[in-house]
């Protein structure tokens, strides 16, 4: 697959099309909960993805000679294995709003970690882009009717904050040391070197196979919803996301969170919710605080 992300236009339709899709997760991990723990599904979704990529990982072996390998297998954990465990262990005590606002965090610890530990400068555009977007995505979700209570905080909702600062150390990795990596190669060797982790665990430490032996038709729709949140959700997306991050830079890649708030508000208007105009206010300082990171999307490693 070959993108031009040399358009602007392309780049804002990819940022688009990985919200949209990443939009739903919150609902199909739900559905995956009526069945199984969080640690099946955590487990099952790296696993799924393995599997799927594993004819690119032949292909693409050779990159986990000597030290990249655990630079494949840190973008492994910090990039799916730890984060997809906390958001479905989380979503199990506090509501999907809440999750979905601590999950926007993500640009800000990009930033940061990219200033403190990679030692990279932004221009303050780039700052104020995710000042900006975070109030956006904060505002949306906290004036979505009867969906945000602060009443429902708890030590759960650590567990978004700890998954999104693990999101930013797996951006800075891809763009500081996978940067002349192929994205497919980025994408199936570090699914690859957590994979046999997760399936080991799932096969072995779980009873996943027996809920599959013994469980019915409600079992298997919950499989299904998990599957194409794996495939879909998982594999496509995060193959094109870390396209995006060598494309164009780690911290615009990473502002797709703020534009996951948008599109769960979008699910909810199909299921009957409603769309106000102080909600349309904080969705387009969402798309404000992504336009002015774009805007100043190169960046430089400081002396």
């Amino acid at each position: 697959m070959k993108i031009d992300f040399s358009n602007k236009v392309v780049q804002w339709v990819t940022l688009i099309f990985l919200a949209f899709i990443w939009g739903s997760s919150f609902i199909l991990m739900k559905k995956g909960l009526i069945s199984f723990t969080p640690e099946e599904i955590a487990s099952y979704r790296v696993f799924c993805v393995a599997l799927v990529l594993s004819p690119f990982v032949i292909k693409y072996f050779g990159y986990l000679r000597g030290k990249r390998f655990w630079v494949f297998f840190l973008a492994g954990i910090f990039g799916s294995l730890l984060p997809y465990f906390l958001f479905v262990k989380a979503q199990t005590n506090i509501d999907s709003s809440l999750s979905g606002i601590l999950n926007s965090t993500t640009p800000i610890f990009t930033l940061l970690l990219a200033v403190l530990v990679f030692k990279q400068t932004f221009k303050p555009m780039s700052v104020l882009g995710v000042i900006a977007g975070f109030v956006g995505a904060a505002g949306l979700i906290a004036f979505r009717s009867d969906s945000f209570d602060l009443g429902s905080f708890s030590l759960y909702a650590i567990l978004p904050v700890i998954a999104a600062s693990s999101y930013g150390v797996n951006v800075n990795l891809i763009k500081m040391y996978l940067q002349d990596v192929r994205p497919m190669a980025v994408t199936s060797l570090s699914f690859f070197t957590v994979g046999i982790i997760a399936g080991v665990y799932l096969f072995g430490f779980t009873d996943f196979v027996d809920k599959l032996a013994h469980g019915g038709a409600e079992t298997y729709k919950s499989l299904g919803f998990v599957t194409i949140l794996a495939v879909v959700g998982t594999a496509l997306c995060v193959y094109i996301f870390n396209m995006l991050i060598k494309e164009t830079s780690a911290l615009f890649a990473s502002s797709v969170t703020y534009m996951i708030p948008v599109f769960a508000i979008f699910w909810g208007v199909l299921d009957g919710e409603n769309f106000n105009a102080i909600q349309a206010i904080f969705a387009a300082v969402i798309l404000l605080g992504v336009s002015l990171i774009n805007s100043n999307r190169k960046f430089k490693r400081s002396k």
